[in-house]
């Protein structure tokens, strides 16, 4: 009988951390959090310190059970959830419920999932956190009090389903922001010139234009480029001067969870949630085969830290060795310095063995799971790899009137640019940057100063832009933004994009985002109301005291007090105006009823923006703001044309000649039907007698699945289901896997 028992989150890390393990442990999985605050009301008493009432998670009552039965065969207990704040507070959870005062409990933690970091880890445990605790609380508690009491005055001032979040809402106000410098943007003209020579090498290169008889080249318009243009044909050209000079470029550092998601989506086209879920499965274990069976591939992935430990790079500093030799290879190991306040404690997301090559281990792994794999792994390598030596060469050139004397004030002077690598160090592992290395790959021919140049084809190209507003950000590029300013955290970006996205704030447009009506109009509302509170600074702060809570120089009461008395006030000033809010949000149109002819205004409603009769309530005619969307299908009872419609479940298909015909058809969810070989499309469909919606396929009667909460075409990260249902709370949209049970909580 074993003697211990293992609580991990999910079965994946189970199984790969059981066969470490001896006979004297047992090792269970808790499929996530088991405790939280209750879903049906805000769970934080107001008037008493903020004490948060935590209740077991519906569903859960079964593993509870089991994990209960196991607690009690055994001497020992060891809490090994992950070794992030949220992993502190599982494990804390874990200990109230199992009820096993009388057993000795220890708290495990390990960077890597490998039989070396798991034995250490046993023979060194610890115990829970309480600061780890106490500051994950406070984050729930902070984000409840946003979600569960601003959200309502949401519902009363726009429509019932749209949601504040305390980060989420100032990721949107970077993208809405980003949209106003857009729409504000106004561009302008310029011209850049290039020239085509040949030396006495006989090789043409491209040299552009810098100055114009002494000043910065600033050409606004045509005439000016094509004059500058003419004085470059019919002028005499001459070497000024070549500069070359060597540069080293170091390595970067090694992944941490925002630089993995950034690259992930750059170089992969992976979403945010689509990386973490693929680095969660490197990391809970992966089965390759032979001696070493399920193994954990890469270290922790929501780490913002990017030590190496002396073992790693020991490992990384052979490899090179071997594979490109001892000139890849720095004096010593590459150390690099993290940003803020880090947890040291962890790692930089690294491979667990270098010996295991994206080669060895692409077999055993899904196509996607392997290129994140090779990107952790080439990247690691590359940051304890020697500096890549880079020669450049820079070579300005006059072209001056026949016979002038050579002054650069009285000519015009261009500039050509080259670099090859001499040395590639680093980047014969890894290159992130591919413009950059494209331009390195640009020669120039030997050119010595003073020689004589003459212009080849095609000579001189006057060439027309116009500046570019700023784009609109990518998953990649808000990332970085949202890391830069301090909001959120690493492993909280994720989840804030995916909220934005179900909540219909934000859509992709050729993969970046632009904010809807809806998105834009929250956004005003809220910080309308709650200026603060909605702040870039504000919300950086505020994870700086979790940080302070973390570290133990804070208590979490005061913090929560402090953030509540001035968010109480705003809050009740916004209660008060709410109505005079919604009056202020309604848009005058200079189209009129053609029931009574008065003037239509937008307003919004329950299915989104639409037109409404100022006659109301005498008057009831309403219309979509866009007309009506046409489709190319066509009626099945009378052949008229069928048009797009938003309804109380959605959109949907009807016939254009309604209320003659009133046949409607459902559009599809985008979902595939998860039954085997049926190759369906899940459909929303309306229960005949209570008139609730359900989900089914397309295929009904020959597929009989049926659901009754909205899937959604994500993968559950826990156990691997195809499609989640989206739950809709107050706070915003849960994603639960029907099978396990696991949630994806919006931050």
């Amino acid at each position: 009988m074993p003697k211990s028992l293992v609580i991990v989150e999910s079965p994946a890390k189970a199984k790969t951390i059981n066969k470490y393990l001896g006979r004297d442990y047992v090792v269970k999985a808790s499929m996530g959090h088991v405790k939280d605050l209750p879903k049906s009301k805000l769970g934080v008493d107001l008037e008493n310190d903020f004490e948060p009432t935590l209740t077991t998670i519906r569903g859960k009552a079964k593993v509870i059970k089991e994990l209960r039965e196991a607690a009690k065969k055994v001497e020992r207990i060891y809490l090994a959830t992950d070794l992030d704040r949220e992993g502190e507070a599982i494990a804390s959870h874990l200990a109230d419920i199992l009820e096993a005062k009388d057993k000795e409990t220890f708290r495990v933690t390990f960077n890597e999932i490998t039989k070396t970091a798991i034995q250490e880890a046993f023979r060194d445990p610890g115990h829970v956190d309480r600061n780890k605790v106490d500051a994950q609380m406070a984050r729930r508690i902070l984000d409840r009090l946003v979600g569960y009491l601003v959200s309502p005055l949401l519902w009363k001032v726009i429509t019932y389903g749209t949601s504040a979040g305390r980060v989420q809402t100032v990721a949107l106000r970077l993208i809405c922001e980003r949209e106003a410098e857009i729409e504000a943007f106004k561009p302008e003209e310029y011209w850049s010139i290039d020239a085509t020579y040949e030396g006495d090498a006989g090789q043409a290169f491209t040299a552009a234009v810098k100055e114009v008889d002494g000043e910065k080249a600033d050409i606004s318009d045509e005439k000016t480029a094509r004059t500058v243009g003419e004085r470059i044909r019919t002028g005499e050209h001459q070497v000024l001067a070549v500069e070359k000079k060597s540069r080293r470029r170091r390595a970067q550092a090694p992944f941490i969870t925002s630089t993995l998601q950034q690259d992930a989506s750059r170089r992969l086209g992976f979403s945010t949630k689509k990386t973490m879920m693929l680095a969660q499965q490197l990391y809970e274990g992966i089965d390759i085969g032979g001696e070493e069976g399920t193994a954990g591939l890469i270290t922790y992935m929501r780490t913002d830290s990017v030590r190496i430990s002396e073992l790693a790079q020991g490992q990384a500093r052979e490899f090179v060795t071997e594979k490109w030799g001892e000139e890849y290879l720095p004096e010593k190991p590459n150390e690099y310095k993290t940003k803020g306040k880090a947890q040291e404690a962890h790692e930089a997301i690294r491979p667990t063995e270098v010996s295991l090559t994206p080669d060895r281990v692409r077999d055993s792994l899904s196509k996607d799971q392997a290129r994140l794999y090779e990107l952790v792994w080439q990247r690691f390598l590359a940051s304890q790899m020697a500096p890549a030596v880079v020669d450049q060469t820079g070579v300005d050139i006059l072209a001056k009137a026949p016979g002038a004397p050579d002054d650069p004030k009285q000519g015009v002077k261009l500039r050509a640019t080259g670099s090859i690598i001499r040395f590639p160090g680093h980047l014969a592992a890894y290159t992130s940057d591919k413009k950059k290395a494209d331009d390195e790959g640009k020669v120039l021919p030997p050119i010595e100063e003073g020689e004589k140049l003459r212009l080849v084809d095609p000579g001189v190209v006057e060439e027309q832009h116009f500046t570019q507003p700023p784009p609109r950000y990518s998953e990649a590029s808000l990332v970085k933004t949202m890391e830069e300013e301090g909001i959120g955290r690493p492993s909280t970006y994720s989840a804030i994009i995916s909220t934005l996205d179900a909540r219909k704030y934000v859509e992709r447009i050729t993969g970046r985002f632009q904010p809807t009506e809806l998105g834009k109009t929250v956004l005003r509302v809220l910080l309308r109301g709650f200026p603060d509170i909605f702040e870039t600074k504000f919300t950086a702060r505020m994870e700086e005291e979790l940080d302070r809570i973390e570290a133990g120089d804070d208590p979490w009461v005061r913090v929560i007090g402090d953030f509540y008395g001035p968010f109480r006030v705003d809050l009740d000033k916004v209660e008060a105006g709410a109505d005079d809010l919604k009056k202020e949000l309604e848009e005058k149109t200079d189209k009129v009823c053609e029931k009574c002819g008065s003037p239509m205004i937008i307003k919004w409603g329950r299915n989104g923006r639409f037109l409404a009769c100022t006659g109301y309530p005498e008057c009831r005619n309403t219309a979509p703001v866009d007309g009506v969307q046409e489709t190319d299908e066509v009626c099945e009872e009378c052949g008229a044309q069928m048009v797009v419609k938003e309804g109380r479940f959605g959109r949907f298909l009807a016939c254009s000649k309604y209320p003659d015909c009133r046949y409607t058809k459902s559009i599809g969810l985008g979902v595939k039907c998860p039954k085997p070989g049926c190759g369906g499309e899940i459909v929303p469909r309306r229960a005949k007698k209570s008139g609730r919606t359900f989900y089914g396929c397309n295929k009904y009667p020959d597929c009989d699945f049926v659901t009754w909460d909205r899937p959604v075409d994500s993968q559950c990260e826990n156990c691997g289901n195809p499609y989640m249902v989206e739950k809709v709370r107050s706070s915003g949209s849960v994603l639960r896997c029907p099978e396990c049970k696991a949630e994806s909580v919006a931050a």
